[in-house]
């Protein structure tokens, strides 16, 4: 997994969002409040619950994050984990501690780099099914 040490807050804009993703070279963003994961915001989520939605930069992000959030747990078995974001056709998760604190965000990237590559190949044929 790689530290995310970088949240937002759902009342930022849409314009922060993009502007912390631009800078982290990534399209996710972990969203917290109070201590604790309330949400997930993808580039794709600003593009089509935002753009398409006549939203504007200045829109705060509880208007296109996502409130479902997925996530596992920083103990989870690296294949377990690999296998809910193949059934989840997510690409990223969220990694939290026992205690629901956000710890770091899993890709499938890091999967196939530091992980079990056949089960990253699992995952992402799963998510492209």
């Amino acid at each position: 997994m790689s530290p995310h040490s970088l949240t937002a807050t759902p009342d930022r804009t849409i314009r922060d969002a993009a502007e912390i993703m631009q800078r982290m070279d990534t399209g996710f963003l972990p969203i917290g409040e109070n201590d604790r994961l309330v949400g997930t915001v993808t580039d794709r989520d600003i593009v089509v619950k935002g753009i398409a939605k006549d939203k504007t930069a200045d829109s705060p992000l509880r208007d296109v994050m996502s409130t479902d959030v997925l996530f596992c747990y920083d103990d989870q078995e690296v294949a377990e984990v690999a296998r809910n974001m193949g059934e989840c056709q997510v690409r990223r998760m969220p990694v939290v501690d026992r205690d629901k604190r956000l710890v770091g965000v899993i890709s499938l990237g890091d999967l196939s780099a530091h992980g079990d590559p056949s089960a990253a190949g699992v995952a992402l044929e799963d998510i492209s099914a």
